[in-house]
């Protein structure tokens, strides 16, 4: 077994983040955790309301959810970890029902009005072995709600080369999902739908110098079963999707100001042909005991191939779906954590905008864009 020497400046670099979204935050580590952990985190997500110009019909007001995270992770032997995840989501409020025109020829929404209230409770168990050079880990996580359950399975493994510079990782998951739509004011597009989604994801990071890593990443996803949404009025999607993702991370650790910086890249595209940009610029900046990370992100959206503001319903697939149509989006956000003894605290405040014109792809847009608030508080005791 190669000798594992870790320089100060990685170990900083280390701890400011996760290289990208992996399928489990527990798979970065060389080694099963020394202590137990129990995690809790609460988080207030509030949508802005519609512009009252662009609303038909209904309420302007939209969602309001309320999540609840726990979690704990212990070691199991010398070799072995177990991690416990707990989420429940608690949401009420109106969502676009579909887009029409109003009295001045413009496009305008139509909202269900705010008759919408629903729970989801998601439970995942991981199991993860740590051998010399990396480790392998399994996931079995199981969601449910009033109109929706999936059950899912992640297999995830790395490796590290015998120099410790280099790390190769790769996972793949299965998610099956039964949709049973919750029948209130406004009429459902179907009653009972299946969907099947698998997906697999590689990536190799390397260890550029004492105080910059780097991560490429891989990914392909495939759909298949109903994937057109019930409580849209016009919406008729093909049954089939699959989509590429292309991901580069970059982190580098400054000495001097005792910070980190972190630069993310997203490409993502579909055979919907959406095609998506992801930029992510984050400042980590270490205290004695505390941090504090400003960040940043940019989103560019192109349409797909069967969007229409107004959907055309003499296609044989047609959606009026903001998510599906062409749109710009930035986040900027804060976060801040703080260490005392055994307890590790963090609050974190984030706005996220959204506006047609800053998109950099050409294509239709849509009035019921989203905007959001959101806030969480969230504490950490090791033991």
């Amino acid at each position: 077994m190669a000798e594992r020497k870790i320089s100060s400046s990685l170990r900083a670099l280390s701890k400011s983040v996760a290289l990208i979204p992996l399928y489990s935050s527990y798979a970065t580590a060389d080694s099963p955790p020394i202590y137990t952990e129990l995690g809790l985190r609460f988080s207030k997500y509030n949508e802005t309301k519609l512009d009252t110009e662009n609303v038909i019909f209904g309420s302007a007001n939209r969602y309001d959810i309320e999540v609840t995270q726990a979690n704990l992770i212990t070691p199991l032997g010398r070799n072995w970890s177990f991690a416990l995840d707990v989420q429940h989501d608690a949401m009420s409020g109106a969502s676009p029902w579909f887009v029409g025109i109003n009295a001045y020829g413009e496009p305008g929404v139509i909202m269900s009005g705010a008759s919408i209230y629903d729970n989801r409770t998601e439970i995942g168990a991981t199991t993860r072995y740590y051998f010399d050079n990396g480790n392998s880990g399994i996931k079995f996580s199981r969601s449910e709600e009033d109109d929706y359950d999936a059950k899912s399975v992640t297999i995830d493994s790395s490796f590290n080369t015998s120099d410790n510079l280099r790390t190769f990782s790769i996972a793949l998951s299965r998610s099956d999902d039964e949709i049973r739509p919750t029948q209130g004011k406004v009429p459902t597009a179907f009653q009972f739908g299946q969907k099947t989604t698998e997906s697999l994801w590689v990536a190799a990071s390397q260890v550029v110098s004492k105080t910059i890593i780097t991560k490429l990443g891989f990914s392909y996803t495939r759909w298949h079963g109903q994937l057109s949404d019930p409580y849209k009025l016009m919406d008729m999607r093909p049954t089939n999707r699959h989509s590429n993702t292309m991901s580069f991370s970059y982190r580098q650790y400054f000495n001097t100001p005792n910070a980190s910086l972190r630069l993310d890249y997203r490409y993502y595209s579909d055979s919907w042909d959406i095609r998506s940009q992801t930029l992510t610029a984050e400042w980590y900046q270490n205290f004695k005991r505390a941090a504090v990370v400003p960040y940043l992100r940019y989103y560019s959206q192109g349409e797909a191939k069967f969007f229409n503001t107004v959907a055309d319903r003499d296609q044989t697939y047609f959606s009026d779906d903001y998510r599906l149509s062409s749109f710009g989006a930035v986040t900027t956000g804060i976060r801040a954590e703080y260490d005392f003894k055994k307890w590790k605290f963090e609050l974190q405040a984030e706005r996220y905008k959204t506006d047609p014109s800053w998109s950099i792809s050409e294509g239709e847009d849509s009035p019921a864009l989203v905007e959001f608030w959101r806030f969480s508080l969230g504490m950490r005791y090791r033991f």
